[in-house]
């Protein structure tokens, strides 16, 4: 199939090259004209034929909403906008209504996988009408990590994002963990080895996992975290989790301790915050900040 995509920075620009290794066509779009196939969303547009997927890609918020905003000009009626970015579920179901209005489709995606993404394949949670979902089914099916899970139709529109959202919150609250007891580790004198500790849990502890195996990827690299200052941002989806654990009233202690760990980042040189770092740079090419 073709497929428009708004959007190729690490993560939609991999899963360009992903999709098109799949077999299908991609006319990518991007503010960056090096790396555009197209000049304009217009023209994107036109180079499709109807009825149109376009995938858009960009970051939540004004960005997404200035993309739909101009879309919902371009597009005709039968075609299909899929948001793959990190939107709040709230917004999705915005969206859906104003595109609804001129019989354009929707679909939420949320997409995981990070720079991994590209060799492994994405983990998707899509939300929509299932008419919507089928004719965007080959692409979720190029995306998706090989074998028989790594995707799944997680219900009406918004639930894509909401199941992402609460995948990161887990996420947050397991990185939290492995931090908390490597800075245990480095603080006992007994113990003089951590990152050959850590390396060990990757076979036959009930912990082993891809966090693990990239803590150890971390260790290896800056054994005792030196360079990193202990600095770590919340992108949004955490917070997001905990608003919902609150109006659905949900206790999530563990999740939310750990979003509010990484407050403490911001005043402190946080040990902890420096695991924490490391591993979204490891996952996600997040940006960390050098110590000064």
């Amino acid at each position: 199939m073709e497929l428009g995509l708004v959007g190729l920075g690490k993560m939609g620009g991999n899963m360009r090259e992903r999709i098109r290794r799949a077999g299908h066509t991609v006319i990518g779009y991007d503010r960056n004209p090096d790396l555009a196939d197209v000049q304009s969303l217009e023209e994107l547009v036109g180079r499709l034929k109807g009825p149109r997927v376009v995938w858009v890609m960009v970051p939540a918020g004004a960005a997404t909403q200035a993309t739909i905003d101009e879309l919902s000009e371009l597009l005709e009626p039968g075609d299909i906008v899929v948001d793959g970015g990190n939107s709040r579920w709230t917004d999705d179901e915005k969206h859906a209504v104003q595109l609804g209005i001129k019989d354009i489709g929707f679909v939420d995606c949320g997409v995981s996988g990070g720079v991994w993404g590209l060799e492994n394949g994405y983990a998707l949670m899509y939300g929509g009408s299932e008419e919507n979902v089928a004719k965007v089914q080959p692409v979720f099916d190029a995306l998706k990590p090989e074998g028989e899970f790594g995707s799944v139709h997680a219900g009406k529109v918004g639930a894509g994002h909401f199941a992402k959202m609460v995948h990161n919150g887990i996420e947050y609250a397991m990185m939290q963990a492995f931090a908390e007891g490597w800075e245990l580790l480095e603080k006992a004198d007994s113990v003089t080895d951590v990152r050959e500790i850590f390396r060990s849990w990757q076979e036959g502890t009930v912990i082993r996992s891809w966090l693990l195996d990239l803590a150890v990827n971390a260790l290896d690299e800056d054994e005792h975290l030196e360079q990193l200052r202990g600095w770590a941002a919340d992108s949004g989806e955490g917070r997001w989790t905990v608003e919902a654990a609150i109006d659905n009233a949900v206790p999530l202690p563990a999740i939310t301790a750990s979003l509010f760990a990484r407050f403490s980042s911001r005043q402190d040189d946080s040990p902890q915050m420096k695991m924490i770092a490391a591993l979204r740079n490891q996952f996600g090419g997040h940006a960390v900040e050098a110590k000064k």
